[in-house]
Formats: structure tokens, sequence, C-alpha cells
């Protein structure tokens, strides 16, 4: 991590608790009312932490063989689903921390896995398929082979699943896998986000791009001049902001009346290595980020993307993910050191506090 000139933390952002699990903290997610914060490793580790101590619950040390690659809190708060190397889906109980039901998915790695809205369905993808499984974990339909290695699967709705890989974006029904709609585009997209109100579909590209589809009208339009792949992208619950990583700088389009067609994105400049993940603040305009720098930052946004920090803060190493607790009162962040750290945040009285970009020391 580069040495920065920030404070540990600053502005609306109030040290709550920190933690430490066994390695590189992957992923995570906080229960439905926040009264946990579960984690899990790149060793394969699975923890779970009280959500307003951070005291340790229960620690499971080889939840995956290889490791975890993704995580999924159910809709109700009970219970999570973990995908790792070893080719499984684990779906855990939160309150005791064992497994209830585990799925051979295939002999690649699982990459993805993410609960239905309605918490009925459960999808993974595991190289160039996608399975969707019952609550009861049984095996409902899965795809056929995709063009290469799906890289993200998302749920538009209860009853409809999002997957993306080189050259399309495809839309499955939930309950038979047949496919409902197919955006195409020859590019290698590596990442993908879906607006909530269901219309618009966003990807990150191998070519330092972000291509994006209405699915209404399937227009698709790109945002290009990224320094480096926008592996990270986040949308506001309004639908109306998209914001980006692909270098040092946030960028942040804005959807409202005609946008983003024709119109400047807002540009957040405080980190000085590249953005690795974006989180926008439940029900707010409130965007946080992190970066390779170890500094996350949280920004206070306006309807055309643009806007300024309100808080900063740093960790041990690159942030991994960001995770705010459902009420939108505190902010989790994992790093590439085993750290979890959670702030509390704070409210601002009067003008916004300013805070300083960072700056690279001699």
């Amino acid at each position: 991590m580069s040495d920065l000139n920030v404070v540990s933390s600053k502005g609306v952002l109030r040290r709550g608790w920190s933690a430490a699990v066994g390695d590189y903290a992957i992923a995570g997610g906080w229960t439905l009312r926040g009264e946990a914060l579960v984690v899990s490793d790149a060793a394969g580790g699975i923890y779970a932490f009280d959500g307003k101590s951070g005291a340790s619950a229960w620690a499971r040390q080889r939840g995956h063989d290889g490791g975890v690659l993704a995580m999924a809190i159910h809709p109700s708060g009970t219970a999570f689903a973990t995908a790792g190397q070893d080719g499984r889906v684990l779906i855990w109980g939160v309150a005791e921390g064992q497994v209830k039901q585990a799925i051979d998915v295939g002999s690649d790695w699982v990459e993805n896995v993410a609960w239905s809205p309605d918490g009925q369905w459960l999808a993974a993808s595991c190289s160039r398929q996608v399975r969707a499984y019952g609550a009861d974990g049984g095996e409902v339909w899965r795809s056929d082979d995709h063009p290469s290695t799906v890289s993200a699967i998302a749920w538009s709705s209860a009853g409809e699943l999002a997957t993306a890989c080189y050259g399309r974006v495809t839309f499955f029904d939930a309950s038979t896998g047949e496919l409902r709609q197919k955006l195409e585009w020859m590019g290698s997209l590596v990442s993908m986000v879906l607006s909530p109100d269901g219309d618009i579909v966003a990807c990150g590209s191998q070519d330092n791009s972000v291509h994006f589809w209405r699915r209404s009208t399937e227009r698709d339009s790109e945002m290009t001049g990224y320094p480096a792949k926008p592996s990270a992208l986040a949308f506001d619950d309004s639908s109306t902001l998209l914001a980006t990583s692909g270098g040092e700088i946030a960028t942040v389009w804005s959807f409202h009346g005609d946008g983003p067609e024709g119109t400047r994105p807002g540009s957040l400049k405080f980190h000085v290595e590249p953005v690795s993940t974006l989180a926008f603040a439940p029900g707010t305009l409130r965007l946080a980020s992190g970066g390779r720098d170890g500094v996350v930052a949280l920004w206070s946004l306006r309807k055309n993307g643009s806007g300024g920090a309100i808080g900063a803060a740093t960790v041990a190493d690159t942030v991994a993910e960001l995770y705010w607790r459902p009420d939108g009162k505190a902010l989790a962040a994992l790093d590439a050191q085993g750290g979890v750290t959670v702030w509390r945040i704070g409210r601002t009285k009067g003008r916004i506090p300013r805070v300083r970009e960072p700056q690279r020391q001699n």
C-alpha cells in the first residue's frame, strides 16, 4: 500500500470495530438487520462476527478446499451460500455456522453464486455453464455452454437470471432455464451490474470500456477512455447513477433525463491507485469507493453524478470489497491482508467536511 497523507478515519466515517480472518478477505455480507457480518477468505475459511461489537460468533477454517471465490447472503438473513475452488456450493446457517446443504456443481471452480430476491432460487456458474437450484438444493436446470467462461451472474427479478460472458449478456427464466433475451456485443465482458428498475444492463469490458444496453429497446451504448478495465460497477437504488472503476478516478454516469449519452460524467478524484470496489448506500446517493491504495472514501453525489468526499479512512492493504449494513448506518471493508473493518456513519451538520485528497509521499 502506498504511503498516504490521510488520517485513519475522517469526516462521517466513525470507527466502529475491526477484526481479522486467516487470509485475503475475499467476500462477505451482512445479515438482514445487520446482526452479523459473515466473511470468507482466500484460504477457504468462513467467519461470523457480531454486527455491533465485532466479537467472533464462530469460525470454520476449511469451509472449501482450495479457497472461497464467492458468497451470497440469503434474503431471509438466516442462511448464506459460498462457492469455491473445490467445485462445490455450500449452504450455511448463519447462527450456528454449520453446512445445511452441499452441492457438487462440477470439477471446475464455482466462480459466482447468487440468491434470487425472493430466496426461492440459487444460481451458480461453473466454467461455461450456469445452474439453478431450488430452495432444497436440488438442481432445477442448467444452461448450455456459453461462448466462454461465465464472468458474472445477477438476478434482474425473482423470476429471471442474467449471465455475462464473451460477446453477450443472456437472460434466463428462473424456473425453466428458457432463454428470454440475448444482448450481443463483440468483446470480453468482465463485470456486470443491473439497474434496480430492471431496464439497464452495464458491463465492464476487457478493452477498457463500459458497454450498456436498455433492455426495453435493446439499444446499446459505450463509454470509452478508461485507463484500465472497469471491474467494479454499481447502480444506486433509484437507477439514476452508475458508478464505474477503471483507474484511480471513480467515474459516475447519470441516467437522469436523456443521459448518459451526450453528458459529462462525474469524476471522483481521491485514490492514488486504481479503484477496486464500489458500493452505493441503500436508498441514497452516497457512494463508497475502495482502492488498491488501501483507502476507503465516502462521497455525497448529485443526480448529475458530481459530488464531493465526505469521509475517508485507511486499511492495511487493497480494499477487496465494501458492504453497507442494510440500514445504511454502517460500512464494512474487507482487505487483502485479512482485515475486516467497520465504521459507523455519522451525521453531517451544516457544511460537509472537506476531506483532503491523498498524496504520495517521497
